[in-house]
């Protein structure tokens, strides 16, 4: 590893930090819907260590429970799970045409929405050890998380299981804050979103394709009102 990939994947490993920790304390809760579902420890760390998708694997530890078919469940990951093509399609907009092939193929595994959220946040071209670094610590977060949710989830009180629940969100949140308050498009585009998923909360669509068609639409118009030029956003 050369110099520079080395210090960029201490870099992401110490922007993953709040990501692992935030992981540890949701897949806690994860970890009790696995139990719920029949699962062992082992089995719910390894769902958790290739799947690493929170709504993926509720939805899918749910399905499981209900006795649900493999056909069943396998579309309803893809529904829930679809929007991580959409961040995979900007991510490879952020890397160096030469990039490898394996490269791609390791950031591919692990594009979550925090993972995402830092990456897609690097100035200029996007150094894969940096999203290395992140998946480095956040997918042991989230599968130690989920291991020890289903042996010690039901122990902690009701209260702080439904804490931990939401804390996902508060971190994300703060992903999202530092380029909004940077960039009065980006927070325009942040509310427009927030305003549009309200709205749009109560239709008769599957979550997973609504936030699609959310995210498409939003991000076409933004694209064509505030172009950015590939030269202008790859500069420095």
């Amino acid at each position: 590893m050369s110099l520079d990939n080395r210090t960029w994947f201490q870099k992401g490993l110490k922007d993953g930090i709040p990501i692992a920790l935030g992981y540890f304390a949701v897949s806690f809760t994860l970890g009790i819907t696995a139990k719920n579902a029949g699962l062992t420890a082992l089995q719910a760390m390894l769902a958790s260590f290739t799947l690493n998708a929170s709504a993926g694997e509720f939805a899918g530890f749910t399905l499981i429970a209900a006795g649900a078919g493999y056909l069943e469940i396998a579309i309803m990951e893809f529904v829930a799970n679809a929007r991580y093509l959409l961040m995979s399609c900007a991510l490879s907009q952020k890397l160096s045409p030469d990039t490898p092939l394996w490269q791609r193929l390791l950031i591919g595994y692990d594009v979550t929405d925090e993972n995402f959220g830092i990456s897609i946040s690097v100035p200029g071209r996007l150094n894969p050890y940096y999203t290395f670094g992140a998946i480095a610590i956040a997918v042991p977060g989230w599968s130690v998380g989920t291991y020890l949710g289903v042996l010690m989830g039901n122990i902690l009180p009701a209260n702080v299981v439904s804490a931990l629940s939401v804390g996902l969100y508060g971190m994300f949140i703060a992903i999202i804050i530092p380029p909004a308050r940077k960039s009065k498009i980006v927070a325009g585009v942040v509310a427009v979103s927030m305003a549009a998923s309200f709205a749009f909360a109560n239709l008769p669509v599957i979550s997973g394709i609504r936030t699609i068609i959310l995210t498409v639409a939003i991000s076409a118009l933004a694209a064509i009102l505030f172009p950015i030029k590939e030269d202008d956003e790859h500069a420095a």
